[in-house]
């Protein structure tokens, strides 16, 4: 199975009068970047969101969006502190005996002293959020994978198909390079004749010269060396898993290939044809950047 590196994932999950949404999108990197936007009360779950995502995603810059609604009606509560209204109830009482003043303190009054009533948010149990919110993540990462795969099997159908490409191009690359050498000697031999005329041709001499020519336009190491990557690589694509960055490396073997080639070309077919063969490669490695 092939992930691409893009996808996107969301899921939004309710559960005792609260909500979480979670989303998730990523587009290729050469590592896991992964950067997590969510409300300040939650930050002291964001190790374990990254944990989380971790079971699930290897490569790729990843952005996570966390959104929480708490729809109960107590959020908050208020907070009596009696045993400090019980202390400003009997300070005020001896200020008004030692200055001889009327004692006029009422319950509303006495309420509105400082930190005798308070509001608070109403507790809420750590575990019992983490469970909440691990649920929206997890339902958010496998919607995401379930993008990634099925991009992955696009991006494996369209480089499968030119790898079928490239190995044409190098069947025809290998079929020409002999013929080459054949129409070497025959062009060499006919101009040898034309300046002996009569004379004999020193056939050792003509063996050498060919021998020299096809040495330096032999490029059957290389054919055999781009056969193998290719080969390589579809095995790879259809073995599936994080094969990014091992397939990155063999494009990068193929293009040097490629370039020999069309360094020793000494013809114009296969000069155009290796220079196709760079370019099919060209195509190869970018659509295995988006590769996980």
């Amino acid at each position: 199975m092939i992930k691409s590196m893009t996808g996107f994932g969301r899921c939004e999950v309710s559960e005792n009068s609260r909500k979480f949404t979670v989303e998730i999108k990523a587009v290729n990197h050469r590592y896991l970047d992964v950067t997590i936007k969510m409300p300040k009360s939650l930050n002291y779950f964001e190790s374990a969101v990254r944990g989380e995502l971790k079971k699930y995603i290897s490569r790729g810059k990843v952005d996570v969006f966390v959104s929480y609604e708490d729809l109960s009606e107590q959020t908050c509560k208020v907070r009596y502190n009696k045993e400090l209204a019980a202390e400003y109830f009997l300070y005020l009482k001896q200020m008004a005996e030692e200055f001889g003043l009327a004692n006029d303190v009422s319950v509303s009054s006495l309420s509105r002293y400082p930190e005798v009533l308070t509001m608070e948010e109403a507790g809420t149990d750590a575990e019992e959020l983490w469970k909440e919110l691990q649920k929206a993540v997890d339902g958010a990462a496998k919607m995401f994978v379930e993008s990634r795969v099925t991009e992955g099997e696009h991006l494996k159908a369209d480089l499968l198909e030119k790898l079928d490409g490239m190995s044409r191009l190098a069947d025809f690359i290998s079929e020409r390079s002999p013929r080459l050498v054949a129409d070497y000697r025959r062009k060499l031999e006919d101009k040898v004749k034309e300046l002996l005329g009569d004379n004999t041709m020193d056939e050792g001499r003509i063996l050498t010269e060919v021998t020299i020519f096809a040495d330096k336009i032999c490029v059957d190491e290389e054919i055999v060396r781009l056969r193998s990557h290719i080969e390589t690589t579809r095995a790879s694509l259809l073995e599936g898993g994080s094969i990014g960055r091992k397939l990155d490396f063999i494009a990068q073997e193929m293009n040097r290939e490629a370039n020999t080639t069309l360094s020793k070309a000494n013809d114009l077919e296969i000069s155009n044809c290796a220079i196709e063969l760079k370019t099919e490669i060209e195509k190869v490695r970018e659509q295995i950047q988006n590769i996980e």
